[in-house]
């Protein structure tokens, strides 16, 4: 790309300054900047450019490089995916020695080594003062920063005190390091500061005229752990104390956000988030820390003599508790939560795409945002992964800064409140729901899931829950408890299981939010699945406090996929009406769905990151939704935490057995005995018959094998071949029984498990 260069006369002279970043988070502070900065620079251009653009916008990766091709003074910081990076690379490198000055920070080598400021360049072997980059970041350990976030800011503001009076190439690390401060603490003020510090230090040619007039500041100084505060002169405080408890206070929450967005006043999605909590009683402590280890904050403002102070952690930060996109440290952040004991959700809001990309998107997420945002915080524990907020293309004046996302941020509200208030709530008064499974229907598999015993494990579970304090009626025994399911008063209804409650048409016409919906795929209610006509069935009973329900039918037991994967589909009348009433009627406080697996989570609707027409989302709403699944099968798991709002609890698979042979194989393997143990005198025309018919068996067993030898001079080889396909079936280990939940195993099982 041909390098352009600019040229003028007075103090009005063009300067541009060109920032490249991931994402648009200080997008309104530095318009803000910039008006600070034409006052005493009028010639000074000051734009930015994010990442995140690149991959649905080709025309901003155009004008972000030929930004970067007429730069005077470059900044990139949080380069480190490689379409970034590869999308920028060689721009960077044409105009590297060609610019006043290029500052690559926070990113990956590769961009890092693009460095030039003075006689300060990255590539260079790091000797006297540049070395001491290599000890703020420290010597990775398994992947992991040495340092932490705490002693590496500590540093960093040591160290240009450390380096102010030493001559030559060390003023040029001095000003790297003071540029990392201004950014790590990007407000308004600050962002112009660093731009002033790096004109009046590198500005050359006819924009040296500038050196004169911009001067050097120092970098001010935020907590680097504190709180947010959405109204009053300081919003950026570091203390708790002025947070004041809602009249009517149901519980305390703490928020975690991003320093950065509160420092560049890109907070309406922080603010729509608190205030909807605040509106439901709740306490919010919105705590942030410097850095990607949101630690510090979580022990200074939610934890008090290593005791919980809140009810539920909320991140909104879209990264892991400790950690950011490029590394997490999973251990520590299970070691944290596990101190903190309370649950802990982790919310998006959108980088990568816009409100409206979201919401027309049939996938939700991008594939990198779900990778970044909600598989990394998983692996600590993080639950519950919703959409708040993200870029809202259609407003221009707010086109940059975070929008709410507000029926999302009332979901998410809603959900947080029945959480705290079942912590809250003593175990005599909690009603529980637990949601068993009839797939497929009609064939005897009510109560049925992979790998475990379910009326036995629920029988266990009740005598726990009773055991801890809940209200049950426990069933003398497993059979008595089956009988109540499965037979009760079904056959005066003529219905699969005892009726314990009925919805009568008009109710369900009435209180159903999509009947549209559902009547245009199954006509008017209620429909033909679990009725008589009049009413619609809800199969189950209740034990006290429990109740135990089936989830009805689904409506595409024969292709049940579809559900997932063709748009425009619904789950039956009854699908709907029974989860309504679960949450309505009943008035659970949270719900257990038992064993693998059942069909919420396969309901219509997007991938993850799912909106209010998603009809998992839908069903569940704000209930707390609890699920017993099978540890062998992670990734079905994932779709039930992601769509349906699961916290999992895994269950065992049993031990497991050798197969062993039984029927057509067992007579396969005596026929090829028979074939081994020959007489080696009888003739062709004797064992040509035993040949044939180890062939047909094998036919039968469905093994594979060469065509039938012709000759028994040939048949020794083809024989052995489908011996060693027995040995193999014979040998394969196999499930053995069904795991019991509650029932401790044996030694013997534990190791065959």
């Amino acid at each position: 790309m041909t390098q352009k260069h600019t040229s003028a006369t007075d103090a009005s002279t063009p300067i541009n300054v060109v920032l490249v970043t991931l994402d648009n988070h200080v997008n309104g502070a530095i318009v803000r900047a910039e008006k600070r900065l034409v006052h005493d620079l009028p010639g000074i251009h000051f734009r930015s450019f994010a990442a995140t653009e690149w991959e649905g916008d080709e025309k901003s990766l155009i004008e972000c490089r030929e930004a970067i091709a007429e730069g005077d003074i470059i900044i990139v910081t949080m380069l480190f995916m490689e379409p970034h990076i590869n999308a920028v690379s060689d721009a960077l490198a044409a105009r590297r020695d060609h610019c006043d000055a290029l500052v690559c920070c926070m990113s990956a080598p590769e961009v890092m080594q693009y460095t030039r400021m003075g006689r300060f360049t990255m590539d260079s072997e790091p000797s006297g003062p540049i070395a001491l980059l290599k000890r703020l970041r420290g010597t990775p350990k398994d992947g992991k920063p040495a340092a932490t976030g705490e002693r590496q800011l500590a540093m960093l503001r040591r160290l240009p005190r450390i380096l102010r009076f030493i001559p030559g190439t060390a003023q040029d690390v001095r000003t790297y390091f003071l540029t990392l401060q201004y950014w790590l603490a990007g407000s308004e003020d600050n962002l112009a500061r660093m731009v002033n510090l790096l004109v009046h230090r590198y500005a050359a040619g006819p924009r040296a005229v500038l050196r004169q007039i911009a001067r050097e500041q120092p970098p001010i100084e935020y907590p680097d752990v504190g709180i947010y505060q959405m109204e009053g002169r300081q919003r950026i405080v570091d203390s708790a104390d002025g947070i004041a408890e809602p009249e009517e206070h149901s519980g305390t929450v703490g928020l975690l956000l991003m320093r950065s967005y509160a420092l560049a006043g890109n907070t309406r999605h922080y603010d729509a988030v608190i205030q909807a909590l605040e509106s439901r009683g709740i306490k919010v402590i919105p705590a942030f820390a410097a850095g990607l280890d949101a630690r510090p904050a979580v022990k200074r403002f939610f934890m008090q003599e290593g005791e919980s102070v809140v009810d539920a952690v909320v991140s909104l930060t879209g990264f892991s508790l400790v950690g950011g996109p490029a590394y997490n440290d999973t251990d520590a952040a299970q070691e944290m939560l596990s101190e903190l004991n309370v649950p802990y959700l982790a919310v998006q809001a959108l980088e990568f795409q816009s409100i409206n990309q979201w919401r027309d998107s049939p996938m939700g997420l991008m594939p990198v945002e779900a990778t970044m945002m909600v598989a990394i915080p998983e692996l600590d524990g993080a639950t519950g992964p919703m959409v708040f907020s993200g870029r809202n293309r259609d407003d221009p004046k707010r086109s940059f800064d975070m929008s709410p996302e507000m029926e999302r941020i009332d979901r998410l509200a809603d959900r947080i409140r029945k959480l705290v208030t079942l912590r809250r709530m003593p175990r005599s008064d909690r009603k529980i729901g637990i949601t068993i499974f009839n797939f497929p229907p009609n064939s005897g598999a009510m109560g049925s899931a992979a790998h475990l015993n379910v009326f036995r494990s629920v029988l266990n579970t009740l005598t726990a829950l009773k055991k801890a304090g809940y209200v049950v009626d426990v069933p003398p025994s497993v059979e008595a408890l089956r009988e109540a399911l499965l037979v009760g008063n079904s056959e005066r209804y003529g219905a699969e299981a005892n009726v314990h409650a009925t919805i009568s048409v008009d109710d369900h016409v009435a209180r159903e939010p999509y009947l549209e919906e559902i009547e245009a795929q199954w006509g008017p209610a209620p429909g033909k699945h679990w009725t008589d006509g009049r009413q619609l069935f809800v199969l189950g009973k209740t034990f006290g406090n429990v109740f135990i329900g089936v989830q009805p039918a689904m409506g595409y037991e024969g292709d049940p996929m579809r559900l997932l994967f063709e748009g425009g589909l619904a789950p039956t009348h009854i699908f709907s009406a029974y989860y309504r009433w679960l949450r309505e009627d009943y008035a659970a406080d949270a719900v257990l769905h038992f064993g693998t697996h059942g069909a919420l989570e396969f309901m219509p609707g997007k991938q993850v990151g799912l909106s209010d027409k998603c009809w998992p989302d839908r069903l569940i709403a704000d209930l707390p939704n609890f699920y017993l699944y099978a540890a062998n099968n992670p990734s079905e798991g994932l779709i039930a935490k992601r769509r349906s709002a699961a916290t999992l609890i895994s269950y065992l698979t049993p031990p497991v057995t050798r197969a062993d042979l039984h029927k057509q194989f067992a007579e396969l393997r005596s026929m090829i005995d028979r074939w081994r143990t020959r007489d080696p005198r009888a003739h062709d025309t004797q064992l040509m018959p035993l040949l044939e018919a180890i062939s047909a068996q094998a036919e039968r067993c469905e093994l594979s094998h060469s065509t039938t030898p012709e000759r028994i001079v040939d048949a020794e080889p083809w024989v052995g071949e489908l011996r060693t396909q027995l040995d193999e079936i014979e040998t394969a280990l196999i499930p053995f029984g069904m795991h019991v939940v509650g029932a401790p195993m044996s030694s013997d099982e534990r190791a065959e498990t």
